[in-house]
């Protein structure tokens, strides 16, 4: 393709303007009806704990409803390229455009320039726009619908730094207790200390741990201290919020802050890491999809047939609902150790990639 082809024509601009304005139509009205079947899901709890209207609308929905179009955006790239595809196969548009000299080639330069601010645009929103709206409906949902941080977690192990370890048989978020408590010093080797306790509360006056019916054993080289107390005030780099941090919390944090906590919990060895490293490649490998799926959409519907849209129709939404289905279930090859989150992210996008360039190559040219 020249690069004086590049420059936009009238045939680009107006499949351009047919793309986003199906786009944006599209999201409004399934917006809609996600907000219809959402509150009627809800209503009973909100008559329970009585929030504002505008609580409700500005805080709630004013953040959900954003959450909701970026997370199917791909979902809505699809349907709307098929559906005004398939509308300009019906009227012979693509016969017209295709026998007037323009190559398939060409004619996916507007899809794909009108690929590209999508993408831009939900990528920024994934990132950081998003994040900040999903710490305030989160918290939200957490006082008004009931969505308690429940995270009861078992055999908790963090790495403070080189030479200190900390374990938690049990961490209860309900009263911040964890449960047979213990902090590990090393010298390289050789372990120089080790404090061990029944119950350690977390304490917002000085924030920090209090640890209780506390074991302490010194080691220096052939000679062991012990001492033993009630309780003991300590400071650690673990915070409730840490223990706190479980998958949906991620979604609160924007790009920075979740690359942050990333580095955080690689440090400490908090297999936390995953939902972390789930969240950011997920937010970038699902904006990207919006590339594979045009390809795929305009392949599959540019073509006249007999029967109409509506098998057209059928078909993107069964392939972009495998795609979406393909994209949670690579998750669990990285909850069992089996990916890493990188390739298992992703490969739903290169697997559908090979599928849009078969349907490219069989597309009418």
């Amino acid at each position: 393709m020249q690069l004086n082809n590049l420059k936009p024509k009238i045939i680009d601009w107006y499949i351009i303007r047919k793309f986003i304005g199906t786009y944006f139509f599209s999201i409004l009205v399934i917006s809609v009806i996600v907000v219809i079947f959402d509150l009627s899901e809800k209503v009973d709890d909100f008559a329970k704990t009585k929030p504002s209207l505008y609580t409700v609308v500005v805080n709630y929905y004013m953040n959900f409803i954003p959450y909701i179009a970026n997370m199917f955006s791909p979902f809505f790239v699809f349907i709307t390229v098929i559906f005004f595809t398939s509308k300009m196969a019906g009227h012979s548009e693509i016969i017209a455009i295709l026998s007037g000299g323009v190559s398939f080639r060409r004619l996916m330069y507007p899809y794909f320039l009108s690929t590209l601010i999508i993408f831009v645009m939900t990528l920024t929103l994934s990132l950081f726009v998003i994040p900040p709206a999903n710490s305030v409906r989160l918290s939200f949902e957490e006082q008004y619908l009931g969505k308690k941080v429940s995270n009861n977690s078992s055999n908790i192990h963090f790495q403070l730094d080189d030479n200190r370890y900390v374990y938690m048989s049990n961490f209860s978020t309900w009263d911040n207790s964890a449960l047979k408590f213990s902090l590990e010093e090393f010298d390289g080797p050789k372990l120089r200390s080790k404090l061990t306790s029944d119950q350690a509360l977390w304490d917002t006056t000085f924030n920090g741990w209090r640890v209780q019916n506390y074991v302490i054993r010194t080691i220096d080289d052939s000679t062991e201290i012990i001492t033993r107390g009630a309780t003991l005030d300590t400071v650690i780099a673990i915070t409730v919020a840490d223990l706190r941090r479980y998958k949906e919390m991620n979604q609160s944090l924007n790009l920075w802050e979740l690359n942050e906590a990333i580095q955080r919990f690689a440090a400490r060895g908090d297999d936390n890491i995953k939902f972390a490293l789930i969240e950011k490649h997920t937010r970038i490998a699902v904006p990207f999809s919006v590339f594979v799926l045009t390809l795929m959409g305009v392949s599959l519907s540019s073509r006249k047939m007999r029967e109409g849209m509506g098998i057209k129709i059928g078909v993107g939404i069964a392939l972009s609902f495998c795609y979406i289905l393909f994209l949670r279930f690579s998750e669990m090859f990285v909850y069992a150790d089996t990916l890493p989150p990188f390739i298992a992210l992703w490969l739903p996008n290169i697997l559908f990639a090979f599928v849009a360039v078969a349907l490219y190559i069989k597309a009418p040219k």
